[in-house]
């Protein structure tokens, strides 16, 4: 039976793989913590489990990770939970609902990151929003 052609993603991990002296497992374990991550967003996600479940010191495992992905862990994470925000947003959800829905414990904490990494409050972001839709 032919095989598919390998994907961009597939294909830069087979890259990374041969350019980094590990064993195939270490990757192969980073993948699951980030399908993890992407999974339980949500919730309270720690570094030190992630490495832990990983079979890596935090160093290591933040190392790695951020040798296969060009981010650390913690800004990956952070950056998937402000998409998953935005999209909230976009629906008319309220912004404290979005905040907990996300995996933020603290309204002026969620406020915060999501300016920093947009430019616009939350409750400014989700005005432009109805404004352009």
């Amino acid at each position: 039976m032919p095989t598919s052609p390998k994907t961009y993603y597939e294909l830069e991990i087979d890259r990374l793989y041969s350019e980094l002296p590990l064993r195939p497992k270490p990757y192969v374990l980073i993948r699951q913590s980030k399908a993890y991550m992407e999974k339980y967003h949500s919730e309270r996600v720690e570094l030190n489990d992630l490495a832990e479940a990983a079979f890596m010191s935090r160093f290591h495992y933040v190392r790695i990770f951020k040798q296969m992905y060009g981010v650390t862990p913690r800004n990956y994470l952070r950056d998937l939970r402000i998409s998953k925000a935005k999209a909230l947003l976009r629906q008319g959800n309220p912004i404290t609902q979005t905040c907990f829905d996300v995996g933020y414990e603290s309204l002026t904490t969620f406020s915060s990151v999501f300016k920093k990494c947009t430019g616009y409050s939350p409750r400014e972001f989700q005005k432009r929003q109805t404004k352009v839709g």
